[in-house]
């Protein structure tokens, strides 16, 4: 009828909606989609040179200037990654190493700058 049609093809898409035990035995399990790489593409860190440093506001219930810099990054993406601790010397210009890990209260940040690589600065220890 009107919603005949190749009816072994519909269940290789995915869907083992009314088949048989002998079709879901000979197809065996639907196959899953593979997730998507992150931002770095599946690199553990990349090397990066900073465009320009940001400040960006944290969503709802949090408050604050969150520090960020656009960096592209060896593979020629453009990102924005988050500065961890408080104060940097990050600059123009200045070569960093980025690595997963997003701010949850930063939409669209998912990575973060390592401290004490390249020309970012560890975190300055405070005077007791």
């Amino acid at each position: 009828g009107s919603w005949g049609g190749n009816l072994m093809g519909e269940f290789r898409g995915g869907a083992r909606w009314m088949a048989t035990l002998t079709q879901m035995h000979r197809l065996g399990r639907p196959k899953r989609p593979p997730s998507p790489p992150g931002p770095l593409e599946g690199h553990p860190q990349l090397k990066g040179v900073v465009l320009k440093t940001l400040i960006r506001k944290p969503k709802k219930p949090n408050s604050a200037n969150r520090k960020c810099a656009l960096v592209r990054l060896s593979t020629g993406k453009e990102l924005v990654c988050f500065i961890p601790g408080e104060g940097h010397n990050l600059q123009e210009h200045m070569a960093v190493l980025v690595e997963g890990g997003r701010k949850q209260d930063l939409p669209g940040v998912k990575v973060r700058i390592v401290r004490g690589k390249y020309d970012c600065a560890h975190v300055k220890k405070k005077k007791a």
